[in-house]
């Protein structure tokens, strides 16, 4: 069982909700386990030689947004004037997230135009960006219909898991 086999494994059992997991497949024993507060547990080992365990986040490590600017004012915002402008912004709109941990790329390739720009009206399914991942790339599809209001991440940066990538307003 290799290392990606490993992490859609958890990302099923995230997605079903499912607590505790495990599996034997001939000499590798894989035991999963997700918790509320307590650090959840993954042991992958053969059956004859012990390894130590390796931890799984039990919550997404989520980056804060960018710095809001507020119309009229020279210098960036002070913290209470971005919190008081953000949840206006943000009222009503769908977020999308990153489903995994990789680099954001708003292209299929360096120089082709962005799948998706601020603005532009998105269908339930259309691509809006790509997750580069281990070498794999990622296609971010649309969860819902509407017009996209805003990016909250620029090409080329890493992105976390659970990491806001783009709000839509529903139509």
């Amino acid at each position: 069982m290799n290392q990606k086999e490993i992490k859609e494994l958890i990302d099923l059992l995230v997605e079903k909700d499912i607590a505790e997991f495990e599996l034997e497949r001939g000499d590798v024993k894989l035991h999963i386990k997700r918790g509320g507060a307590a650090t959840p547990v993954m042991h992958v080992a053969p059956a004859m030689a012990p390894i130590p365990a390796i931890p799984v986040p039990a919550v997404p490590v989520v980056a804060p947004s960018p710095a809001v600017l507020v119309e009229g004012s020279a210098a960036p915002p002070t913290a209470s004037q971005a919190s008081a402008a953000a949840p206006a912004e943000d009222a009503g709109l769908h977020v999308i997230k990153s489903p995994i941990v990789g680099t954001f790329y708003e292209s299929p390739s360096p120089g082709a135009p962005p799948f998706v720009k601020v603005g532009d009206s998105v269908q339930e399914g259309q691509v809006l960006c790509i997750i580069e991942a281990m070498k794999l790339m990622n296609e971010i599809e649309a969860e819902v219909s509407g017009v996209l209001a805003k990016a909250f991440v620029s090409n080329g940066t890493p992105v976390e898991y659970g990491m806001p990538l783009f709000g839509i307003r529903k139509q």
